[in-house]
């Protein structure tokens, strides 16, 4: 499994756990790994795990970045996306930025609607300049 799929893998977690925030990490692992169509990994796992201890300053990442768009507004796929590469370009520092973005860009093509991948995009790349 490469790391776009782990990443792919890690989204579906973090998807989950906005239905369920009741549920621990491993409790949702346990659940997914349940699919004949899951299959965890160390790196998804580190990502997961990083991404909900970091929750509180990934969302007001959101929130500082997302211009008048508040967490409630933005469509529950596009927020698990933002908070995975969030969390890899804050937390993660032996994974490109570029790549972090460029990952989050294909996850919204593959699973939220058009419009959201120039948002995700938007929000990654101020939020990228401000590392810089």
């Amino acid at each position: 499994m490469n790391r776009s799929q782990e990443r792919e893998q890690a989204f579906i977690i973090l998807f989950e756990s906005i239905f369920h925030p009741e549920s621990s990490v491993e409790e949702l692992f346990s659940l997914a790994a349940e699919s004949e169509f899951f299959t965890e990994t160390k790196f998804s796992r580190s990502l997961v795990e990083k991404t909900v201890e970091h929750a509180p300053e990934i969302d007001t990442e959101i929130e500082t970045h997302a211009v008048d768009w508040s967490i409630s507004r933005i469509t529950k796929v596009s927020l698990a996306i933002l908070r995975l590469a969030i969390c890899e370009i804050l937390y993660f520092e032996d994974i490109p930025v570029s790549v972090s973005i460029n990952e989050a860009v294909e996850l919204a093509k593959k699973y939220a609607e058009k419009k959201d991948s120039s948002f995700i995009n938007g929000v990654l790349g101020t939020i990228a300049r401000e590392q810089e």
